[in-house]
């Protein structure tokens, strides 16, 4: 177990996931499998990756296990800008920067009734991009928030029916913001500006699963909130040269969530999971920065807010898994998002709607490997917010936006 449990933190230590942008920062795409069953997939046999999906499911593996995940995201889509009296002044799309979420895994089982497991993660992540030149630029034109969770888990076994576990959560982030800065009486850009910092904090997680038979079984997962008091550095350089300096500092709330599962088997080969998830995105009301100590005083403000009013919401997933033998098995899944961004609290950091994903994959599996690949396509939907008043539009329509998804997973026994 040691030289495993080693390999696993230094993975974990040297992870930094960069994430294609998602719905309110939110990442589900934790393995192959998870991917190809839309996220529904919180009861697995024998699968490392239950660490993230459901704790309590760790009881399932036999042994001693290790997994690690890949998962390619590729956003793409289009957006409208438009002035006072509604004519449009601008069109365009925005820049693909694909990323990666990577997933690392080690479950252990003590003994007949206990479990030791361990996970690196991003559950919160995204990356978005557009034209420097455009319009849009002046109220993003490159966001990135780098995230991963690491996550030791315990859990028991009670008897047949009853599993639970109880899990500490080390969130790390690594913000950077830039956009240029717009003078709305000149109407102009008086320079751009970037925005970068990092933070750690503590969360925890519970869950508990409850069998009522060798078919049915349901289970729920609550995750905390993770409060993060970022401190940054901040720098702006003017058109007209040099550059200005300052510190900066932020607080980031990253919402709690509950997930509600249910599995039903119907024979030995072929299950069918449920999942919905609430996410509390209510906690996302404004990203406030404030600014000190700046290199040429008097030049910046000492504060720059962005109100958001996220309202709070649900994601709803389904996914399918048949085996076709004792090595070979093919998974489906579909999932529907809420859309949480207000008329009022939208911006190009995140500029997407509802999002409806499609999903299919595969899986081999022997007495000690298992490798599983999944396709999947995201449709973003559409969003219109409003711009502020520090940018060059009054508002905003998101449209044609997908995200194209690619995973793969390897799982080792010991």
């Amino acid at each position: 177990m040691n030289k495993n449990f080693l390999a696993l933190g230094l993975a974990a230590a040297l992870l930094a996931p960069q994430v294609a942008g998602a719905e309110g920062f939110a990442i589900n795409e934790w393995s192959a499998e998870g991917v190809a069953m839309g996220g529904a997939r919180m009861f697995a046999e024998d699968d490392a990756a239950n660490v993230a999906y459901n704790p309590a499911s760790i009881t399932k593996v036999k042994g001693e296990v290790m997994k690690s995940s890949y998962t390619y995201l590729s956003p793409h889509g289009n957006y409208k800008l438009y002035d006072g009296a509604g004519k449009e002044i601008e069109d365009g799309k925005n820049v693909v920067h694909a990323g990666w979420a990577v997933g690392s895994y080690y479950v252990r089982q003590i003994n007949d009734k206990e479990w030791f497991g361990i996970g690196a993660f991003p559950r919160f992540a995204m990356v978005s991009e557009f034209e420097r030149a455009s319009k849009a630029s002046t109220n993003a034109f490159f966001s990135k928030l780098n995230g991963v969770s690491v996550t030791p888990t315990y859990a028991h076994k009670f008897d047949k029916k009853w599993s639970a576990a109880v899990g500490a959560e080390i969130n790390y982030v690594g913000l950077e913001l830039q956009k240029n800065s717009y003078h709305p009486v000149a109407q102009m850009n008086v320079g751009a500006t970037q925005t970068e910092g990092e933070s750690y904090a503590l969360g925890w997680n519970a869950a508990a699963n409850y069998a009522f038979d060798d078919k049915n079984e349901i289970g729920v997962v609550y995750r905390s909130r993770i409060t993060h008091s970022l401190e940054a550095d901040f720098k702006m350089y003017p058109v007209s040269g040099g550059k200005i300096t300052a510190d900066a500092y932020g607080v980031v709330t990253l919402p709690d969530s509950w997930d509600v599962g249910y599995n039903h088997k119907f024979d030995k080969k072929t299950r069918l999971e449920l999942k919905a998830t609430r996410t509390n995105w209510s906690t996302y009301d404004a990203l406030n920065i404030s600014l000190s100590n700046p290199s040429v005083p008097g030049v910046l403000p000492s504060n720059v807010d962005s109100a958001k009013n996220w309202s709070n919401g649900w994601r709803y997933a389904i996914g399918l898994e048949h085996n076709f033998s004792d090595k070979y098995a093919a998974m489906a899944g579909f999932a529907f998002d809420e859309a949480s961004i207000p008329y009022n609290g939208g911006d190009f950091m995140v500029p997407t709607g509802l999002r409806r994903t499609y999903s299919i994959g595969a899986r081999y599996n022997d007495k000690k490997q298992t490798v599983a690949v999944a396709l999947g396509w995201m449709d973003v939907g559409n969003l219109d917010f409003a711009g502020h008043a520090t940018d060059a539009y009054k508002s905003a329509h998101a449209y044609d936006s997908f995200t194209k998804i690619a995973s793969i997973s390897y799982q080792r026994k010991f």
